[in-house]
């Protein structure tokens, strides 16, 4: 069986020296190539030819992440498996670096953990450790939360205050005519109101308008008016 291929970007020569010994006597794997700037390594990345299987990567050289950029080499001119090492654990860097094709993040206090972790890569059996699944959860909850904050606006922007208020009530159940008695307002003014929301929403009916609304977070209610809504339907069946 071949020994899998590594290549190491480091510009601690210190700790590039020791892990690559400490790599070597592993048996099955051996360090082909190191760098320890980010401009030596991008010309080798720029080779045709891949001369590793496996490139370990540090986030940091030379004081800046420059090694997220060399990943998106690796990973696009070698169709290597980057495994990014870092001494730091932050969150921008862990969801940059998977952005960039790593497929995996190792703190460089647990080196011990590589040949594992390289085996692991080497054979597409990687799983991402549970410390940087958990950051990468973090950011997506992140974007998520800004992308419903936009939406948000964007109708908040788009439908009047007297238009929120009729769909609130259309999601409560409220039929067209209770909410003319409810705001003192004629039958055809709901009916207005209901016809300006339904264009620019593009909803079909206004129940789906109220649902899309509520999807993006409007008309959430406490367990009071749960409570409330319960109690009328026991009332009417009573």
């Amino acid at each position: 069986m071949d020994a899998i291929r590594i290549f190491i970007v480091e510009d601690d020569l210190d700790w590039l020296r020791g892990l690559t010994d400490y790599l070597n006597r592993q048996g099955d794997m051996t360090v082909v190539e190191s760098r320890s700037t980010a401009e030596d390594a991008q010309a080798l990345f720029a080779k045709a030819t891949p001369s590793a299987d496996v490139v370990l990567m540090d986030i940091m050289l030379q004081n800046e992440p420059a090694g997220i950029g060399l990943a998106e080499q690796a990973f696009l001119s070698w169709g290597a498996k980057v495994i990014m090492l870092t001494s730091m654990e932050e969150k921008d860097f862990i969801f940059r670096s998977f952005q960039a094709g790593a497929i995996d993040y190792q703190i460089k206090s647990r080196f011990e953990e590589l040949p594992g972790i390289i085996r692991a890569a080497h054979a597409r059996q990687s799983a991402i450790n549970a410390a940087v699944s958990e950051q990468m959860r973090e950011e997506f909850r992140r974007l998520k939360r800004l992308e419903q904050q936009f939406k948000i606006k964007e109708v908040r922007d788009l439908i009047t205050p007297t238009e929120l208020q009729v769909l609130d009530m259309i999601d409560q159940g409220h039929t067209q005519t209770e909410i003319a008695h409810r705001f003192f307002i004629s039958l055809r003014t709901v009916k207005i109101h209901v016809g300006h929301i339904l264009k620019k929403l593009g909803s079909p009916s206004s129940k789906d308008a109220a649902q899309q609304l509520r999807s993006i977070g409007f008309f959430e209610r406490g367990s009071s008016h749960k409570d409330n809504e319960t109690k009328k339907d026991k009332d009417k069946s009573d």
